[in-house]
C-alpha cells in the first residue's frame, strides 16, 4: 500500500448520519462527504448495510475504488448521495473490535506523572526524574511497551459530550494518535508493520486518576479497566485518514486545549516506541483485526500535570497533524 502513488485529492473516511437516519460511511473530499452506500462496488449484499469497518476488511481491494472517486470532479455519480459535512451529523469513525492502548509511552509524560504521584513527602522530584529516566532507558533498550486492553464500549463520536460518571472525582484528559489496522496482523515484524495500518486518527483516552491504583490490593498495580472505560470516555475521529496521507507517524503534532488554552503540545518524536514497534509488539500475543485500534500513549500536559482536571462544562479540544479536530464537551452525570 506504502508504494502506491497517492491521488491528486486527499480524502478521508468517516461515519455519519442525517438527522435520525441510520449512520453510513462516507468519503470526505474538502467540505463533501459522498455516501458510499451509493457506490455499487461497495454495497455488500442487497438491501445489507455498510460500516467503515466493512471497508477496512477489503481494504486492497476498496482502496483504490476510494482513490478513483476522490480524484473525480463529482466525488461519484452525479448527484446521488453527496452532503455537505456540514449536514451532517460526525459518528466515531469506525467501530472496533478490540482497542491496544500503550501506556507510558512518552518520556516527558511518564516523567511528569511520576512526579505527581509520589506521595506528599516522598522522594525529590529531582530524583524521581531521574530514576523515571532511566527506567525508560531501560524499557526502550530492551524493546517492551506496556500495552493493556481498552473497550470498545467507551468510544463516542469525536463531538459528543463526555460524561463524567458521579463516582469519578479525578478526571483527566489524554490526548493520542490512534493507529487503524486494515490487513489482519499476527507475529509481524516492526519492518512489515505498517503495511497492516490502513489508517490514523485521533483518540482522547480520558482516564479517572483516582481508580488508576487499587489502593485496597497496591501489590496488583494499575486498575485500567475501572479508570479507562467508562461510556464516552474515548472520543475518537473525526474521521480515518488513509496512512499515504499521514506521511512520517512519528512526527506529528498531539495538541489539547482546555477551554482555548493549551495544555498538551507535543510531538509524536517523543515516543519511546513508534507505531512499527507498537503494533509488532501487540501481534506477537493479539491478533489484530480490520478496524482495531492500537492507541500509542499520550503526550505530556496531562491534568494531573497542571494540578487542574476536568470538570462539567469543560470543552476539550484536540488535534494531531493531518487528522483533524475532535471538539467535546464535559457533562456531569445525571444523578
Amino acid at each position: 500500500m506504502a508504494n502506491e502513488p497517492s491521488p491528486a485529492r486527499p480524502f478521508a473516511l468517516g461515519t455519519f448520519s442525517v438527522g435520525g437516519g441510520a449512520p453510513f460511511p462516507g468519503l470526505v473530499t474538502g467540505e463533501e462527504v459522498l455516501d458510499l452506500r451509493t457506490v455499487s462496488g461497495l454495497r455488500g449484499s442487497p438491501g445489507g448495510s455498510l460500516s467503515t469497518r466493512d471497508l477496512l476488511e477489503r481494504w486492497a481491494e476498496v482502496l483504490p475504488v476510494l482513490r478513483e472517486l476522490a480524484a473525480s470532479t463529482g466525488g461519484g455519480d452525479s448527484g446521488s448521495g453527496r452532503h455537505r459535512l456540514t449536514d451532517l451529523r460526525v459518528h466515531a469513525p469506525v467501530r472496533p473490535r478490540q482497542i491496544l492502548q500503550s501506556g507510558a509511552n512518552y518520556r516527558t509524560h511518564v516523567v511528569d506523572l511520576a512526579v505527581a504521584h509520589e506521595p506528599e513527602g516522598g522522594r525529590p522530584a529531582e530524583q524521581v526524574r531521574a530514576e523515571t529516566a532511566a527506567m525508560m532507558d531501560r524499557r526502550a533498550a530492551e524493546d517492551q511497551p506496556y500495552v493493556f486492553i481498552g473497550l470498545p464500549s467507551s468510544v463516542t463520536g469525536p463531538h459528543d459530550d463526555v460524561v463524567i460518571p458521579g463516582w469519578c472525582t479525578k478526571p483527566d484528559w489524554e490526548l493520542e494518535l490512534a493507529a487503524v489496522i486494515g490487513e489482519p496482523a499476527f507475529r509481524v515484524s516492526p519492518e512489515r508493520a505498517l503495511e497492516h495500518v490502513a489508517a490514523y486518527t485521533i483518540a482522547n483516552d480520558v482516564t479517572a486518576r483516582e481508580l488508576v491504583f487499587r489502593r485496597d490490593m497496591p501489590e496488583i498495580g494499575a486498575d485500567w479497566m475501572r479508570a479507562k472505560n467508562a461510556p464516552t470516555f474515548t472520543p475518537l475521529g473525526p474521521h480515518l485518514v488513509p496512512a499515504e496521507f499521514v506521511g512520517d507517524p512519528g512526527d506529528l503534532r498531539v495538541t489539547l486545549r482546555l477551554n482555548g488554552e493549551v495544555m498538551q503540545d507535543e510531538s509524536t518524536k517523543d515516543m519511546i516506541f513508534d507505531v512499527a514497534r507498537l503494533v509488532s509488539y501487540v501481534s506477537q500475543t493479539v491478533e489484530l483485526l480490520p478496524g482495531d485500534l492500537v492507541l500509542t500513549g499520550s503526550p505530556a500536559g496531562n491534568g494531573m500535570h497542571w494540578g487542574r482536571l476536568l470538570r462539567s462544562g469543560d470543552v476539550m479540544e484536540g488535534t494531531i497533524t493531518g487528522l483533524g479536530t475532535q471538539r467535546n464537551t464535559c457533562v456531569a452525570e445525571e444523578a
